[in-house]
């Protein structure tokens, strides 16, 4: 149960992150050095995709469909 819902809490923070990252990378954000990168444009959905991850079993294991 405390594992679930430090997966959750992690899946959150990590999904804003690669959705900030993402954002900037495609320039949409502006005023960081991250601004325009492509680099960050990659690497903010394969954060978000491992997010969407723990978020999932973070979710399930609160659940309890892994009992």
């Amino acid at each position: 149960m405390v594992k679930a819902r430090i997966f959750l809490v992690l899946g959150v923070l990590l999904a804003l992150t690669g959705l900030v990252w993402t954002l900037q990378g495609l320039g949409i954000v502006g005023g960081s050095v991250m601004s325009g990168v492509t680099t960050w444009a990659i690497i903010g959905p394969i954060v978000l995709v491992v997010a969407l991850v723990l978020v999932f079993l973070g979710v399930r294991g609160l659940t309890g469909r892994d009992r």
